[in-house]
């Protein structure tokens, strides 16, 4: 009771002071920045009431929190509209304030005499701005020009030449930042006519330039020109150093998680180690698993990965790990491939304990589960009633620890297959559907989250985290119109089926025609 009421505190804690610091942060971009901040939280504020007044023993009606979260939607995507039409007002103002400054330094050269002389590409030292926030169709603030370092006449004059009538007709040539944006007419094949363009563009201006192919708020066919200086940041070495430590905090949750089934804290009785090794050691090995499947598919794909950051939780050991990546992806093929591999392994891991726990004798270390548990997932319902017939029916059954582990596993699994931002299921949403409609599947999860949390506190810790840590889409890839092929969109089904069939619980008339379970309601390990 004391580590949960600590686990609350602490994350009400955490909540509140990135709020505050997402204030701070918005403040110098004036009315723009507040409005992307106060939509960043909109979502939350009747979800951190509910939060604050049940910590402090006030139990609110559920319809009028309910009615409150209804009431917070509408109002987020309103915010989203006011901040699109704000956004390109402010694109433009910026368009002709850099257009006014770029003729009036022409003026001034000519009249002394001297003649625009473009630097060389290796010379240029732009601003080291995030490459998403620019392809984004969300409107961000936007800087002032002086941040920015114009793309040279000459340069620029070369980079139209990579355009043509057989790969993209450029209408339009829009400055942004420190690259421009071209908006045309794609002829052919999205893959092969990027394919040419980029050759083109290595060409004539070696590695300093990259380019994006990608879709603007309205779906139309865009190019960009970015310097490649815009690339996501390397972890440095101190943030490596605390991913190792929290790795280490995350072994140490593992075994407590142990520890806590067998009814112990790990710190009060250390000599009971032995105890906590199957389940805590077991869920380890799940969660390397997990991370080692994206990292073997990034380097098939010459992706580079930053290390993982674990999220230790007494409740489950874990919430899995935040990875970045540290170089942009080529396509969105490549963004599927790397974000499935992940919990395809640590799934499949956990599968085969969950299944070496249901057919191994318990031995000395085993575990006495009520059957109701097993009414609180479809998928583990199912296969407990397969592997353990009429047993289900009584009031406890005694099961091999590993069992624990592979359903600790499981439930972590489809947590990150939730389709939300940067979750992996996110990312496999948007690799395959696209940016939109991830988007939309973002905010559902957010709702779904935020009304599941109230009867479940482990998934209220976990919506804090990805909705505060993770809630933003992936950075575009380098060619984002080539949809993924249908084995992929298959693939990408089969995951979120998984994510339904763990989380989703029996009915209490459907478990009882099943023989799932004891009378006396769903239990869970969480």
């Amino acid at each position: 009771m004391a580590a949960d009421n600590a686990t609350t505190i602490f994350f009400a804690l955490v909540a509140l002071g990135t709020i505050g610091w997402g204030f701070v942060r918005a403040r110098p971009y004036g009315k723009l920045g507040i409005l992307t901040w106060l939509q960043s939280i909109i979502l939350l504020a009747p979800w951190l009431l509910f939060f604050g007044l049940f910590s402090l023993g006030i139990y609110v009606n559920f319809a009028l929190i309910l009615f409150l979260f209804l009431m917070a939607a509408g109002v987020y995507i309103y915010l989203g509209r006011r901040l699109r039409e704000m956004g390109q007002e402010e694109m433009l103002r910026e368009r002709v304030a850099r257009m006014l400054a770029e003729e009036k330094a022409r003026a001034d050269l000519k009249a002394e005499g001297d003649s625009v002389s473009p630097d060389r590409p290796g010379e240029h030292q732009p601003t080291d701005v995030s490459t998403p926030d620019a392809l984004s169709p969300q409107p961000l603030p936007s800087l002032p020009p002086a941040a920015f370092k114009a793309v040279p006449p000459d340069d620029l004059q070369k980079i139209k030449g990579i355009f043509g009538i057989d790969t993209f007709f450029a209408t339009e040539t829009i400055p942004y930042q420190d690259g421009v944006i071209f908006k045309g007419n794609l002829r052919g094949e999205a893959q092969v006519s990027y394919e040419r363009m980029a050759t083109k563009l290595q060409q004539v201006l070696g590695d300093y330039y990259r380019l994006y192919l990608v879709a603007d708020p309205t779906d139309r066919p865009t190019a960009i020109v970015l310097p490649s200086t815009n690339a996501p940041r390397v972890l440095t070495l101190p943030q490596q150093i605390l991913a190792v430590g929290i790795f280490l905090v995350t072994v140490f949750t593992a075994l407590e998680r142990g520890g806590l089934q067998y009814g112990f804290e790990l710190l009060e009785s250390f000599d009971r180690l032995r105890e906590a090794l199957p389940i805590g050691l077991g869920l380890v090995t799940i969660l390397v698993g997990h991370e080692l499947g994206h990292w073997f598919m990034a380097r098939r794909h010459q992706v580079r990965l930053g290390f993982p950051f674990f999220i230790p939780s007494w409740q489950l050991g874990s919430f899995g790990a935040i990875t970045r990546f540290e170089s942009v992806l080529p396509n969105r093929s490549v963004l599927f491939d790397i974000s499935l591999a992940g919990p395809a392994v640590g799934g499949i891991l956990a599968l085969v304990a969950l299944g070496l726990g249901l057919v191994l004798p318990p031995g000395d270390l085993g575990i006495a589960l009520p059957t109701p548990f097993f009414q609180g997932s479809l998928l583990v319902g199912t296969l407990g009633r397969l592997c353990l017939g009429g047993q289900l029916q009584d009031a406890t059954v005694m099961l091999h620890p590993l069992f624990v582990a592979g359903w600790l596993g499981l439930v972590i699994t489809a947590l990150n297959l939730v389709p939300l931002g940067q979750l992996d299921g996110g990312r496999i949403v948007q690799a395959i559907y696209g940016r939109k409609t991830a988007g939309r599947t973002t905010i559902a999860a957010i709702v779904f989250l935020i009304v599941a949390s109230l009867s479940n506190p482990v998934v209220l810790y976990w919506a804090i985290l990805a909705v505060f840590l993770q809630r933003q889409q992936e950075r575009p890839s380098l060619e984002e119109l080539t949809e993924p092929d249908d084995n992929r969109a298959l693939w990408g089904l089969a995951a979120l089926l998984l994510m339904v069939l763990v989380l989703l619980p029996f009915t209490p008339s459907l478990a009882s025609r099943l023989g799932i379970g004891a009378p006396g309601g769903i239990l869970s390990l969480m």
